[in-house]
């Protein structure tokens, strides 16, 4: 789904045409804020949660980012976290994307999961056809990060299933994204988070407990490392050697 935005100064009046169109956001009328003000609303997904960040931005549909703060509207509170898109970073940043400091995955991935657009900052591991170090920081709080899987492009096994989608989306990973396979499909696909891998596949893994957490990867020729940041939507991903900003 491709992300829409709406730009509203907060006066009054705007706050109740708010309001109207998204009764959803509150469970009775805001109170009037000063007018010098203006919040910018994000709505990535189809069922209603929004966004908002504080600040006079002007709304393209496509704006950054926001990691890990909350701010407060009438009687609401959301997490700052929007995306962008990565259609338009790529033409907005040519210069990163010469230097390396910006970098496009081939597109190989499907995608699974409820969240269509999602980002945040990476944790890797490398495996092969064993899933155990991948359980093991899946139960680690996630934090709005991203698990970037190097499976090493196996299509002979699943490395996540549904229980770990489920445990992602319980604590607190933004998405996973797996060169390799998954099974599960629907169960992931019910999964408030975002997925992509290669492809699916019923068999599970084995449980060695081979690999090893936090080291660069390589992924289709793209060198990934601990701590950058993902970036993910309906037309690719993204990665950046730090996190983008508008």
């Amino acid at each position: 789904m491709a992300l829409s935005s709406l730009r509203l100064h907060r006066t009054p009046s705007s706050l109740s045409t708010l309001h109207t169109v998204l009764p959803i956001l509150y469970s009775s009328p805001p109170t009037p804020i000063s007018s010098t003000q203006s919040w910018t609303f994000i709505q990535s997904r189809p069922f209603g949660f929004l966004y908002g960040r504080k600040g006079g931005v002007t709304s393209s549909g496509s704006l950054s980012w926001i990691f890990g703060k909350t701010q407060s509207l009438g009687l609401r509170r959301w997490t700052n976290m929007a995306f962008l898109a990565t259609a338009e970073v790529c033409d907005t940043n040519t210069a990163l994307l010469g230097s390396g400091d910006l970098r496009v995955l081939p597109p190989i991935f499907q995608m699974y999961g409820q969240s269509r657009a999602f980002s945040g900052p990476i944790s890797t591991v490398k495996v092969f056809e064993d899933n155990v170090l991948v359980r093991e920081l899946l139960e680690t709080r996630g934090e709005g990060r991203v698990l970037v899987i190097d499976g090493g492009g196996s299509m002979r096994c699943a490395l996540v299933g549904g229980n770990l989608g489920q445990l992602a989306q319980n604590m607190g990973w933004a998405g996973i994204v797996i060169n390799g396979c998954i099974r599960d499909v629907d169960e992931i696909n019910g999964c408030d988070i975002g997925v992509r891998a290669l492809a699916s596949h019923p068999m599970k893994s084995n449980k060695r407990g081979h690999g090893d957490k936090h080291v660069p990867i390589n992924i289709a020729g793209t060198l990934i490392r601990e701590g950058e940041w993902l970036y993910a939507d309906s037309d690719g991903i993204l990665i950046s050697t730090s996190e983008l900003s508008i």
